[in-house]
Order: structure tokens, then sequence, then C-alpha cells
């Protein structure tokens, strides 16, 4: 949603979403008077909420009552007001690092099971966030490499194959790195290279998990191939990414006793709607919390945010979900999330699952 917001708007939205979070209470002008320092009358902020709620940013859940922030005002308060150049940097990075410490303190990975491991994570993501914590068990996909193949099509461009245990072929198009076109040598020269390379690449990974290519030591290539190392790198992990298909797994749920005191799930109804699909309809969940990043995210957490209705799911649809990946490598095995109402701390719940999928990221690696 495109809004173009003057200063004063933006300021008197994000005191708006901020108070509201605190309270679970209609916001007023003179709340927002008394409690931030705005630098305008009581009028003056009345006539801005109501040009907010016009455009949706802001409604009246009674004609009485205050202000409370809709999707779309929780919306631009996530994309603009907490980015890393606005947001309170130093807290961020106090909550992950009190994240971290919580993770290294508690558990144990050289003496438990995976599993038991995993519950404790999502215990503390639970009690540090405020919110239901969902983790997934790390992805089982044993697909073995079985040959991989880098071949001219035409002039500049080749593909890259792979070929899988189960025989399955999975391909990629790329253009030559442009200093190779530049000298352009006689196709003949490139097949010659091109299978010197696919060479290195079946001695290192033929018969390994498609997960060991995020791994591979391009630094063991020739020298004179270096070019192709540095080129392919990328393409051959995306690749990897690609043909690594996931499959839903448990999830593991904490924090429900906690979140479901909040006065946003007081009626019963939604509560036994969200209840039955934490329980029984995991598998329609589990699409949403496991979302693979861009390739050029593949090597830092990205983290999604879906708020209200952008929720596809009818029992979570007046919920945040906060979740982000996990990773063997550069390859995404399992999922972080949170699940809480839309009126929930965004700062603190970001920063949470962020360093919370930064830390099974390098236990799993």
């Amino acid at each position: 949603m495109q809004v173009q917001l003057t200063n004063r708007q933006q300021h008197i939205l994000w005191a708006t979403v901020r108070h509201y979070i605190a309270t679970a209470e209609p916001v007023g002008s003179k709340a927002l008077v008394d409690e931030y320092d705005l630098g305008v009358s009581s009028a003056t902020i009345r006539n801005v909420m109501g040009m907010l709620e016009k455009s949706g940013l802001l409604y009246q859940p009674h004609t009485s009552a205050g202000r409370v922030p809709s999707d779309s005002g929780y919306r631009i308060y996530v994309d603009q007001f907490i980015t890393p150049s606005l947001q309170d940097v130093t807290r961020t990075d106090a909550l992950a690092k009190n994240v971290e410490l919580a993770l290294q303190q508690r558990l144990q990975w050289e003496d438990w099971s995976m599993e038991i491991l995993l519950q404790g994570a999502a215990q503390i993501l639970a009690s540090l966030s405020g919110c239901i914590s969902l983790i997934t068990m790390p992805q089982t996909n044993t697909a073995i490499v079985r040959h991989l193949q880098l071949m001219q099509i035409e002039t500049g461009r080749i593909m890259l194959i792979l070929v899988t245990d189960g025989y399955e072929t999975h391909s990629k198009l790329m253009d030559l790195p442009p200093t190779r076109k530049e000298t352009q040598p006689e196709a003949e020269v490139i097949d010659r290279e091109l299978q010197i390379v696919s060479n290195f690449l079946n001695s290192h990974l033929r018969g390994q998990s498609l997960l060991a290519i995020s791994n591979l030591d391009w630094s063991q290539l020739d020298r004179e191939f270096q070019l192709y190392g540095e080129f392919l790198k990328d393409s051959v992990a995306e690749l990897a990414r690609r043909t690594v298909a996931p499959t839903a797994t448990h999830i593991m749920v904490r924090g429900v006793a906690e979140v479901l005191r909040q006065p946003e799930f007081s009626q019963l109804q939604q509560v036994q709607t969200i209840l039955h699909l934490l329980e029984e309809e995991q598998e329609q969940l589990w699409p949403l919390i496991f979302e693979e990043p861009e390739v050029e995210e593949a090597t830092k957490s990205k983290v999604t945010v879906r708020i209200g209705a952008e929720n596809p799911l009818e029992p979570i649809r007046n919920c945040s979900l906060i979740s982000s990946t996990y990773r063997r490598g550069t390859v995404p095995v399992g999922s972080v999330g949170v699940l809480g109402p839309t009126r929930l701390d965004y700062e603190n719940a970001i920063a949470v699952v962020a360093a919370a999928a930064d830390y099974l990221s390098e236990a799993f690696s």
C-alpha cells in the first residue's frame, strides 16, 4: 500500500501504534499529548488522526472511542518506522544478544537429541517474545549428487545440469563470465575448460548430499580455472537450493497459554480455531513459515512479517506471523517463527526471530 505521509503524520501514526501496543486501549489525542512530545496541540493531533483514518491506517472500533491501528497502519509501521536507519539499534542489538546468550546457556548441543534441543529453543523463543513460538524440525531430504555437467549450448551461453540419485535432472542457463567473452576463445577451448570444471565438480560432489554443495572448497580448482569457480559458486548453490524440495515436517509449538490471555483472544471460538490449526492442521501453516529466501539473501537472515489479513489462513487473519529460515550452509533446512496478535512489539519479535534463526544456522552448520 503506497501512502505518502508528511513528517507530522508519520510521527503521529508512530506514536499511535506505540501507545496501542503498550496499552491495548483505543488511542485518543489527549493520550498522545500527555505521553509523547509531539510539539502540536490536541486539536491538531485529532485532525491528523482523522486524516490517517480516511487513509485506512487507523480506525475507530466504536464511535466514541479513540483510534486503533489497522493492518495497513501496522504495515507502514513495520516497513518504514523500524527499518535499520530509524529503529533503536542499541535496543535491537541487546535483544539479539539476550536471545543468543539464553540459547547458549540453556542448550547443550553435544549432550541432547535434536528434537529436545529445538523444543528448548522454542520455549526460550516464546518466553523472550511473549508470542507463540513455532520451530520446524530440519528437512531430511537426502537427495544425493549423481552427476554434474557444464556444457556450451551457444556462443557465450552455457548450461549447468545436475542429476540426483533418483535420476531427477535439474538445469540452469547462464552467460559465460564477461572476461571470458571478451577473449572470445574457440568453442573447442571452452568445451575443454567446461569439461575440466565438470570433472572437478564430480570428483568432489558425486555421492554427496545436495547440502554439501554449499560447503565446496572452490580454492582447490586449478588456478587457471578460478574464474569459473568465482562465476559458478552462487549458481551451483542456487541450483541445489531449488532442487531440495521442502516437505512439511512437525512444527514445535510453545507459548500458547500466555498469548491466549491477551484481550484479542477473549472469544472462545477464535481460540479454538487457532488451537485446531496449531494442533491438527500444521500442514497448512507450514508453507507460511518455511519461505525460502531469495538467492542474494541466502547468507543472512531475512525476516518475513505477515500482518493480519496478509495471512491467507482464516484462523490467524487477526494475528501477525513473523518468521525466518535457519540454514545448513546456505541451504534453508528449517524455520523459526512467532505468532501473536497484530498488536505486538514488532521490534522485539523481529529481533528475537532473526537472532534465533542465526543461532540455529550456526549450530546446524
